[in-house]
């Protein structure tokens, strides 16, 4: 039976918290990689232990679209 983890929470006001280190996530740099080509990007990410929150609605449409652009080449 496979267990669901719950790595953020989201306050009423929209405001994301990391679980485990039990802070704010912060605007900060992240890097997308696929098949050897990274792209930067700016995204909530904990200051602590470096977790980065993906949306869904971002990871199943701007990235997905990219890795199907790529996969193409």
């Amino acid at each position: 039976m496979a267990v669901e983890r719950t790595y953020y929470t989201i306050d009423p006001e929209g405001k994301l918290t990391c679980m485990k280190c039990k802070v704010p996530l912060v605007k900060g740099k992240a890097k997308f990689m696929y098949l050897e080509n990274g792209f930067p990007v700016e995204m909530p990410v904990c200051p602590k232990c470096g977790f980065v929150y993906v949306p869904e609605e971002l990871a199943l449409g701007k990235v997905l679209a990219v890795e199907r652009a790529l996969e193409d080449k």
